[in-house]
């Protein structure tokens, strides 16, 4: 059943009568649906109950990478205040294509957003990660950014919630403690994150081209974003081969991988539980002994 409320939002954002809308599969926590008036047709996602600000701030960040002119994403139409959703440029996938036919476009793209540069790591507002709260107050220094940032806040999630035995909570300690051992400030740079890029969001548009969906946009240092890439899968290995081609990895990033990837993790932990905490723990164990 889609919300007369929605419709009356749709019609005044649109500015254009309704002809259809029809529900479509959606993430984890919004529903989602193709709506068609006679000059377009567009997706638009809601939330009755959206985090504050949700998608106002998902759409600065589609607008951001946008601006970098890289991977395409879609078009931000309009935000809705009532029901809270966002409205975007109707995205209609190749049938013919699938998504790892992209990859390699992706890869070579990815590396040309990722020379988007900005003075300092974070972003001048926060955001979300999933439905986790993202801090993102900038600060000059990676290693600082990234252990107060992204594995604090976690940490305090996790704590919050009892997710922190106390083994866990001093191996996460003594990781964060000693994270300059891994991650050398010197050679690290603030680009242009899409920020939650697991293989569930990027598409292939209707040329065959990548598309990347619901960012979690900020400034950190591209090997972040690699590396989440390769933690569920699903980009394949001409993605890596054209990515190294445009701009190559570092020596040493893949010991600094699973470091950057222990926020995902955490942040899985916190969403979904005790199923990920074997592999929370498995990282703690690697890089921060018994």
């Amino acid at each position: 059943m889609i919300p007369d409320s929605l419709r009356t939002a749709l019609t005044h954002a649109l500015n254009a009568p309704i002809r259809s809308i029809e529900r479509i599969g959606g993430g984890d926590i919004n529903q989602a649906a193709r709506v068609e008036t006679a000059q377009a047709r567009c997706f638009v996602k809601w939330n009755p109950q959206a985090l504050p600000r949700m998608f106002e701030v998902e759409a600065r960040g589609l607008r951001l990478l946008q601006s970098a002119q890289a991977v395409r994403v879609p078009g931000v139409i309009a935000v809705l205040d009532q029901p809270a959703g966002l409205v975007l440029e109707w995205i209609g996938a190749d049938a013919y294509v699938s998504r790892l036919e992209t990859s390699e476009t992706l890869g070579r793209q990815l590396a040309q957003q990722h020379r988007a540069f900005s003075t300092a790591y974070g972003l001048d507002h926060d955001n979300y990660i999933g439905s986790s709260p993202q801090s993102n107050q900038a600060t000059a220094s990676w290693v600082d950014f990234f252990r107060d940032r992204r594995l604090g806040a976690q940490q305090e999630l996790a704590r919050r919630n009892g997710r922190l035995h106390p083994r866990r909570a001093a191996q996460l300690e003594r990781l964060m403690s000693h994270l300059d051992e891994w991650v050398d400030e010197d050679i690290c740079a603030p680009s242009l994150l899409h920020g939650d890029l697991w293989g569930g969001n990027y598409l292939a548009g209707p040329l065959g081209e990548p598309v990347l969906i619901d960012p979690a946009v900020y400034y950190g240092d591209r090997e972040a974003e690699i590396a989440f890439t390769e933690l569920f899968g699903g980009f394949g290995p001409k993605f890596y081969a054209a990515y190294n081609e445009a701009w190559p990895l570092r020596p040493g990033y893949s010991e600094r991988r699973d470091v950057y990837n222990l926020y995902h993790l955490l942040n899985h932990l916190n969403l979904f539980g005790e199923g990920y905490g074997g592999s929370v723990d498995a990282i703690l164990r690697r890089f921060a002994g018994s």
